[in-house]
């Protein structure tokens, strides 16, 4: 079963390739409408050393901003778990933030960070995006500690900061793990959406490169930008997946679900 969950998709994909392949020869459509696969793979190995340098300086930021939605979305949520006024306080604001477009605000964020430091302004744009997603699911988990457990705690004369430490975070951890995922994927998105919207400084990234392509009607180098993207968001989603499957698959039932 496991093996034909992946045949099934490959030799889709093949399939789909192979039909595009045909397609655009036998109708003729124009490289620069729609190019062939094998001319995305013939400027893919062309434009090689341009597309890693993007790649990198697109999966650096990415890194970076998903690094600090992390810190600062447990943090909040920890903040939000061990005092309800912080919480009716700053939840709004956070609320707020996510639901701002990023498109609507890049420029702003750029001319408060200068234009000599565009890549700080793609970070925090970045962050914006991944932040919510941590800090929303992490503090439903903290919420969710079975308060009979709680009750437990405190007869047998635990503190404050032991139920948090040793029910608390346990318990909120497939729920941060969970928006882990979702932030991850949206980091990446929030990098390329905030590239569009605000440019790029002295390193270019992946989102640049596909409006300069776009712009030079260098189809199959947009293309094949698409396609490392395609990649980058996959491989993001699957390291997580697999950080998920490593932390809980010996004790919750959700992992444990699906080894049977």
């Amino acid at each position: 079963m496991n093996t034909l969950r992946l045949i099934v998709p490959v030799a889709l994909g093949i399939a789909v390739i192979v039909a595009w392949e045909f397609l655009v020869r036998h109708f003729g459509v124009p490289k620069f409408v729609l190019p062939a696969p094998s001319l995305i793979a013939a400027d893919f190995v062309q434009e090689f050393p341009k597309l890693m340098a993007a790649t990198w300086t697109t999966l650096r930021i990415v890194a970076l901003a998903f690094a600090l939605a992390l810190v600062s979305g447990v943090a909040g949520a920890v903040l939000f778990s061990q005092s309800r006024i912080a919480e009716l306080a700053f939840y709004p604001y956070a609320v707020i933030l996510q639901v701002t477009p990023v498109v609507a605000i890049a420029p702003l964020i750029v001319l408060w960070v200068g234009y000599d430091h565009v890549e700080r302004a793609l970070l925090i744009l970045a962050w914006i995006v991944a932040f919510f997603p941590i800090l929303s699911g992490t503090t439903l988990g903290l919420k969710s500690a079975d308060f009979n457990l709680i009750d437990l705690f405190r007869l047998y004369g635990a503190s404050r900061w032991q139920i948090l430490w040793r029910l608390r975070l346990p318990t909120a951890l497939p729920y941060l793990l969970n928006a882990m995922k979702i932030s991850g994927g949206l980091s990446l998105i929030g990098v390329i959406v905030a590239e569009f919207a605000a440019g790029t400084g002295s390193d270019t990234g992946l989102g640049w490169t596909i409006i300069e392509s776009g712009n030079r009607l260098h189809i199959a180098t947009m293309f094949a930008a698409l396609a490392i993207l395609s990649v980058l968001g996959i491989a993001i989603f699957f390291l997580l997946t697999g950080l998920e499957w490593l932390l809980l698959h010996r004790w919750h039932e959700s992992a444990v679900t699906r080894e049977r």
